[in-house]
């Protein structure tokens, strides 16, 4: 899929690493009905959403509620059933890259260095060689893995794949980063520190971020709103603002005390479908 993404249209990298800062982006209407062999699947109803430049979104829910969906849809990997996305105004038709999806799984090139992994995009772009290895260690320095460039994918940790992935998705300079669940496989330590260094790419280049997660407080430390999906059919069935100071600590009371709110909104919402399939 990252493949596909780069190859669909040609990038103008900017040379100095300024970094594009984030563009709006507006979902209406848009749903999802699977067909199958046991019939149509309506993963997704009609969702709304307009995200600004350089905000910060969480889609928060179990799994199986139609967050990926939504987060595909965007990417312009998987077409709505219903409505329309525009980022910054303009239909999306299809993957582009000012729009980079990042999964839980790195999908680092095993065969490539951790430089040539973070160079693939700038060669599919045609960047010229010396300015497309500048770019890479820039990005790999933000993401503090320099001294690694020549370590390949087995000799990392799980935590520093997926730096390499969002070094690798940066030097694209893409205005909006769409990230499903990046950090659901690693361990908890490792987790939070990756919170708090995408925390901080994210305070430096204003990027627009979809952050999909059923943490809900790595929700709630990350986001700037926190939207709560309910399942099957997925839809959104509440709103958060969070407005707690940054940076911000796990262990910090307000960000526990928003948390178990949302967190009884979500369990609310799970418990409605569970009674509704035993009636």
């Amino acid at each position: 899929m990252f493949q596909r993404q780069l190859v669909k249209e040609k990038h103008d990298i900017e040379s100095k690493h300024e970094p594009a800062g984030g563009i709006s982006l507006q979902v209406e209407g848009v749903s999802k009905l699977y067909h199958g062999r046991t019939g149509a699947v309506q993963a997704l109803l009609p969702v709304d959403l307009d995200v600004k430049p350089g905000e910060f979104v969480c889609l928060l829910g179990p799994s199986g509620c139609g967050k990926s969906t939504l987060l595909s849809i965007i990417a312009g990997l998987e077409l709505p059933s219903s409505g329309q996305v525009r980022a910054n105004g303009k239909l999306i038709q299809g993957p582009g890259t000012d729009r980079v999806l990042l999964f839980q799984d790195a999908a680092l090139f095993p065969w490539l260095d951790v430089l040539r992994n973070v160079e693939f995009g700038l060669r599919q772009a045609g960047v010229p060689p010396k300015e497309r290895t500048e770019q890479a260690r820039h990005f790999l320095e933000l993401v503090h893995l320099h001294g690694f460039e020549k370590s390949y994918v087995h000799q990392l940790s799980g935590g520093m794949r997926q730096r390499v992935a969002i070094a690798r998705a940066l030097a694209l300079n893409p205005a909006i980063l769409l990230m499903d669940e990046p950090f659901g496989a690693l361990d908890a330590l490792t987790r939070d520190r990756l919170q708090a260094e995408l925390e901080e790419i994210w305070s430096s280049t204003r990027k627009t971020i979809l952050f999909v997660t059923h943490n809900v407080r790595e929700a709630v430390a990350l986001g700037d709103r926190v939207l709560v999906f309910a399942p099957r059919p997925g839809r959104i069935v509440r709103e958060f603002r969070i407005t707690l100071p940054r940076p911000r600590s796990l262990e910090n009371y307000q960000l526990m005390e928003q948390a178990s709110e949302i967190l009884a909104v979500l369990k609310e919402a799970m418990g409605e479908v569970k009674h509704g399939e035993s009636d």
